[in-house]
């Protein structure tokens, strides 16, 4: 594969000739930030390299078109950072673009197109992720030290899973929550004692309910296996701006999930005995076929072994992109 370069008014163009997937890279013509050349992986995911600058925070835009742009990740700056592309095997071209923002505090993640403004999405740990839209945070399931949160802005609306101690911490609700800012959850966790001084602030939502809050329509799907009793657990399923976004909770391959339809994001817990094994939720997956998937709530013991084999099983013949990322 032998790259050819052009030059246009755009800057740099870096064209790569792939078997029946033709993908263009412009490369930005200033000092920083800059692309190296991409590399197109055996799986045709491209990995691309930013080289940027230490405590600034930069966005990478991403279309198939040069006539409009999308943001696809915000990152922070570093000499050398690496980022795969898994989205580039169902595109016939893709242009990618990087600036450098303003903020130095804007919250990093990937970005999705709403109705209302881009989704951003950023894992903390385990099965803990936070969530920026229209003006809003929304955290799920946050555990842990206080600090783990420190650099986003208090959460506008929280979901909470189940009463688990890896999902539900009160003191950790207490310190993340805004000043009226909503929490959901299921019966189980809305009785434990330390909700006393959140409850007011809590709506109940069983496994079949919805209900709305902030132009965010929720549905509490149910989260169940040998683990985790039928009823006491939620999974959920949020629609904002247009988009369906599932959050599996603790599951096993139940057919509630498999029943999901129009999902364009979704995490899906995988580790057994807790939830599913890699094999089930890769199963599931290719039934009710999300647009996004990200693995969450994994082994951090073996993860590589698992999220390898987890996409694996997954394939490219659905369409369905797999996005690993950090979450230990």
């Amino acid at each position: 594969m032998n790259p050819r370069l052009f030059l246009s008014g755009a800057g740099l163009v870096l064209a790569l000739a792939l078997p029946g997937a033709p993908l263009l890279f412009p490369l930005a013509v200033q000092e920083a930030p800059r692309f190296s050349a991409p590399r197109v992986l055996t799986n045709r995911e491209v990995a691309l390299t930013l080289k940027a600058t230490n405590g600034q925070v930069y966005r990478i835009d991403a279309t198939t078109n040069l006539a409009a742009w999308s943001p696809w990740i915000t990152v922070p700056g570093a000499v050398s950072l690496q980022h795969t592309d898994a989205a580039a095997p169902y595109l016939r071209q893709r242009f990618y673009r990087a600036q450098q923002l303003a903020d130095t505090n804007a919250l990093t993640g990937d970005h999705f197109v709403t109705t209302n403004g881009p989704l951003t999405i950023k894992p903390v740990n385990h099965a803990s992720f936070v969530m920026s839209w229209n003006g809003r945070m929304i955290y799920n399931d946050p555990v842990g030290a206080a600090t783990l949160y420190a650099n986003y802005p208090k959460a506008d609306l929280i979901l909470v899973s189940h009463d688990h101690s890896d999902h539900y911490n009160a003191t950790t609700l207490n310190a993340v929550r805004s000043a009226g800012g909503h929490i959901i959850s299921p019966l189980a966790v809305y009785n434990n004692a330390g909700m006393a001084a959140l409850r007011s602030y809590t709506i109940i939502l069983g496994n079949g309910g919805s209900t709305d809050v902030m132009g965010i329509h929720l549905e509490a799907i149910p989260a169940t296996n040998a683990n985790h009793q039928p009823g006491i657990g939620n999974g959920y399923v949020l629609t904002l701006g247009g988009r369906r976004i599932y959050i599996s909770g603790d599951t096993g391959d139940i057919p509630p999930m498999r029943a999901l339809t129009d999902i364009d994001v979704a995490f899906v817990a995988m580790n057994l005995p807790y939830t599913m094994s890699v094999a089930s939720a890769a199963s599931a997956v290719r039934e009710f076929r999300p647009k996004v998937v990200y693995p969450y709530h994994y082994s951090p013991s073996n993860p590589s072994a698992d999220l390898n084999d987890f996409k694996r099983r997954v394939g490219q013949d659905l369409g369905i992109e797999v996005r690993l990322r950090k979450w230990y």
